[in-house]
């Protein structure tokens, strides 16, 4: 079950970069250095995301190791604490984050725009009908989200759904 997040913790949330990183993460531990190469971003600015992942549970500092030139690198693997959080009323600057994460990560696959799978329905429903859909949704990706994911390739899910006042 989901447990609201704290003030700290949808902050945290409310960067799409941090988003990135958290996804970056998920499968095998980074360092700073190799998550800005990912990001093509400035380590230093990486760094402070980094630090704000770790000081709110979302990122765990793995064992310290050895890079170049004898530097101390430490690898950051992320946990799967953002799934189990319920933003509540703090959700505005996350929604945003998470459509910027998405566009970002979009960007990534221009050239590939067939391989993406967009879908978009427009539906009449009632209120009763409209929370069914929305706990079934849940449900789905809960299970998806619990699996193991140690195999197979790695695919992202975005998933918005909303009142159309558009056809009102």
């Amino acid at each position: 079950m989901r447990r609201p997040a704290t003030d700290a913790e949808a902050k945290a949330l409310a960067s799409g970069i941090r988003l990135r990183i958290i996804r970056l993460c998920l499968d095998r531990a980074l360092t700073n250095k190799e998550i800005a190469e990912r990001l093509d971003a400035n380590p230093a600015t990486v760094l402070h995301h980094v630090r704000t992942l770790v000081a709110t549970g979302f990122l765990v500092p793995q064992e310290e190791r050895r890079g170049p030139r004898g530097t101390r690198e430490v690898p950051y693997l992320a946990t799967t604490k953002s799934w189990q959080l319920s933003l509540g009323g703090q959700r505005a600057g996350t929604n945003r984050a998470m459509l910027d994460a998405f566009e970002q990560e979009l960007a990534l696959l221009d050239a590939e725009i067939d391989a993406i799978d967009f879908a978009r329905l427009g539906l009449r429903l009632t209120p009763e009908e409209w929370e069914e859909l929305r706990v079934r949704f849940q449900a789905l990706l809960d299970e998806y989200a619990g699996r193991e994911r140690t195999h197979g390739r790695p695919y992202s899910i975005f998933l918005a759904m909303y009142e159309d006042r558009s056809r009102d």
